[in-house]
């Protein structure tokens, strides 16, 4: 996404502007502050969810974990007790490829986001996939996660279009410093994923407010296939998913991540996943730079330990706009 700008503002705008290219992000951040021998927390997606349900985070919850192909047929009759549905995906998948939404049971098959049915052995074609590692990072075997699919919070009923938005959140040094709110559109599939073609809005740190939204190469106030305003919309629980981001952050050890969280309707905000090389376009979903964020936080000789101190240092940053 980076890039997309590059073709029109010079790199020393860029540079003035605080924009974080992948090269810098990569040096300075990642390399610096994530240990490798941690990359395994986040990267396998049923380690994250076991360390999560261990510390006690919310999560969805987990139905059934597929690791060997002669497993697959016998899916069919154990996800009879799931009518409201379940989300497939890859435990080490990454750009969100291979997850699979289905809202409920059809006639010899399923029901996906989208509307469209896929019969049964599509969907067992689908899952053994996933263990060949066609979606997984490096392409090796994959295990293929089965888990509660969430009922989105109401706020955003006008403003997603057929699946769950996610909250992103940048966490350095244990301090929130950029969020942005991933709302899924007719082309992302009803995907929350930015790749895909799903909306970036940013999130004012300190109110927990959105900003304007970036989709493709234009800056929207309304969602392009509800209509509904995106934005000033005020995410609800929001000093929660702050505290609930950098507590993910402690948990891994990471000194540089992004923290996906969604809001459920019954049960509030639930760890997604986290990721130890977040992507750089919501810099663009927040119209702002991540390198003076950064800068500040980096500067500070001591953080404070406690999550209340850590999130009431967040918002006074971006109160004085110094975040």
């Amino acid at each position: 996404m980076i890039a997309g700008w590059e073709r029109f503002l010079p790199w020393r705008r860029l540079r003035r502007l605080g924009i974080l290219g992948m090269n810098r992000r990569n040096a300075d951040y990642i390399m610096r502050y994530n240990p490798r021998r941690l990359y395994p927390l986040v990267d396998d997606k049923l380690k994250t969810k076991r360390l999560a349900l261990a510390a006690g985070v919310p999560v969805p919850d987990l139905y059934e974990v597929v690791e060997i192909q002669r497993q697959i047929p016998a899916l069919h009759e154990r996800l009879e007790r799931y009518p409201e549905g379940f989300v497939v995906k890859p435990s080490r998948g990454s750009g969100g490829e291979g997850i699979l939404v289905i809202t409920g049971c059809a006639r010899g098959g399923y029901r996906k986001s989208s509307g469209a049915v896929i019969g049964r052995e599509e969907f067992e074609f689908h899952v053994s996939n996933i263990l060949s590692g066609l979606y997984s990072l490096g392409g090796l075997p994959d295990s293929a996660l089965i888990e509660r699919r969430v009922d989105f919070d109401p706020v955003f009923q006008n403003v997603s279009y057929q699946g769950v938005p996610d909250i992103r959140t940048i966490v350095f040094r244990g301090v929130p410093v950029m969020a942005m709110i991933r709302l899924p559109t007719r082309i992302s599939d009803g995907k929350a994923n930015l790749h895909q073609g799903a909306i970036g809005v940013g999130i004012d740190l300190s109110s927990g407010c959105t900003l304007a939204g970036a989709w493709k190469e234009s800056v929207l106030d309304q969602h392009p296939d509800t209509g509904g305003r995106i934005v000033g919309l005020k995410i609800p629980h929001w000093e929660t998913i702050l505290r609930l981001s950098a507590a993910c952050a402690d948990l891994v050890g990471l000194g540089y991540i992004g923290v996906d969280v969604v809001l459920d309707r019954r049960l509030g905000p639930l760890m997604l996943e986290m990721n130890a090389r977040p992507g750089l376009a919501i810099q663009i979903a927040n119209r702002a730079g991540l390198l003076q964020r950064l800068s500040q936080v980096e500067a500070m000789a001591k953080i404070p330990t406690s999550l209340e101190e850590r999130i009431a240092l967040a918002k006074r940053l971006a109160e004085s706009k110094e975040i």
